[in-house]
């Protein structure tokens, strides 16, 4: 069972603060992580990530900094936007070099193209494929070293409606391996229908941490009305417009 924990996470840009004293825990299941545009949730996410230093607290992984793990990406698999592939390569080369570089048994290839549905189409070249193509091949990418934390950055944009349904059955079948998966997204409707619990940011400031239940159950009007309560309340002065 891998946790992840933030814990008292700060990030200023000069004399923009756009992380402020976060904290909060996902632990095994998929936890949605949701804010507005600007509210900070890409830069905890490449924090905890090992891409960006924070200026208070930590971002742990089963109690580690991500640089600090002996095996990354056996541990823990990305997916912050599908882009950075050779148009010129097929997507079994893409991954077979990306599996060679982080030393992965270039078998995985196989496996993981099947899973995110990509097999028939292994030998095209990246070039060619549809933005819902390349989501699903950085999708296998994350999950070629079958890691135990999955953290993936709005992975359903450019599906269809069919890609949807299929990435929300890929989530819970990797929730129900004991595999953590925290999810940014602003497809709130998805998010509903998909996570166990939810952690709303706003102003770079944690609203909300708990069970989808506890946030949008019976009687609260539903995820949506919670969502945009907890993130109209006023900006806090120096947080990023």
């Amino acid at each position: 069972m891998t946790d992840v924990s933030i814990t008292g996470l700060t990030k200023r840009f000069g004399p923009v603060t756009a992380v402020r004293d976060a904290g909060f825990t996902a632990s095994p299941g998929v936890t949605g992580f949701l804010g507005p545009n600007g509210a900070g949730k890409t830069t905890v996410l490449r924090i905890l990530l090992g891409l960006v230093r924070p200026t208070a607290g930590e971002a742990l992984i089963d109690g580690v900094r991500y640089a600090d793990l002996r095996h990354p990406r056996r541990v823990v698999g990305a997916l912050l936007e599908a882009t950075g592939f050779h148009p010129g390569r097929t997507a079994r080369d893409h991954l077979t070099i990306a599996a060679r570089l982080a030393a992965l048994p270039v078998a995985r290839v196989g496996q993981v193209l099947d899973d995110v549905g990509l097999a028939a189409d292994a030998h095209r070249r990246v070039g060619g494929y549809s933005l819902g193509m390349r989501q699903r091949l950085g999708l296998a990418a994350a999950l070629l070293g079958d890691p135990q934390v999955l953290i993936l950055d709005e992975p359903a944009n450019g599906l269809d409606p069919a890609g949807m349904a299929w990435l929300r059955g890929l989530l819970r079948d990797l929730a129900d391996q004991g595999r953590t998966v925290i999810v940014s997204s602003h497809v709130l409707a998805e998010v509903a229908q998909t996570v166990d619990r939810v952690v709303v940011l706003h102003a770079g400031t944690v609203r909300f941490a708990g069970t989808l239940d506890e946030l949008a159950g019976p009687g609260t009007g539903g995820l949506e009305t919670a969502f945009l309560r907890l993130t109209s309340e006023p900006r806090l002065e120096g947080s990023r417009p």
